[in-house]
């Protein structure tokens, strides 16, 4: 099963949540980022974040939602509200969540505030793929009533 992780521009928050996702993932799962209007880069933090988690950011970069390898499977949104995001809609015949985040690549402040709020995202997207995991993917990969009903849940979590 393919999971992409969508938002905008493709630089923190989606590449932290595909990093994460295919770092923790059972065999048979893969995790995808993408924006609908790619940065063209990933955040320096995020890269470096990933980094001191110890977890590979080897072939990850910002790409277009046009340009995906494999058809998803799931797509979660991962843009978040406070900002006024307007999230794109992924187009085509898929499960759809949403686990908004707020984007830390727009917190100004001082280089521990920023990096705060980069490891605040991160906690959030980690705590709901491990909580994703947690689940009987199996069983649920034949009930998509409730997988999406477990999706939906799951982006309302914090750690």
């Amino acid at each position: 099963m393919n999971v992409l992780f969508l938002c905008t521009g493709n630089s923190c928050r989606s590449v932290l949540g595909e990093a994460t996702f295919n770092h923790l993932a059972p065999a048979g799962w893969h995790g995808l980022s993408a924006g609908s209007k790619p940065t063209g880069k990933i955040h320096p933090r995020s890269l470096a974040l990933l980094a001191r988690e110890g977890i590979s950011t080897e072939g990850y970069y910002s790409k277009s939602w046009n340009d995906l390898p494999v058809t998803p499977d799931i797509v979660l949104s991962v843009c978040g509200n406070a900002a006024n995001e307007t999230c794109p809609t992924y187009l085509g015949p898929v499960m759809r969540s949403h686990w908004g985040v707020e984007d830390p690549a727009h917190v100004e402040g001082t280089d521990e505030e920023i990096d705060a709020a980069f490891m605040v995202a991160y906690g959030i997207l980690r705590h709901r793929i491990e909580q994703f995991f947690a689940l009987p993917l199996e069983e649920l990969k034949n009930d998509p009533q409730r997988l999406k009903a477990e999706l939906d849940r799951i982006g309302t979590l914090l750690p």
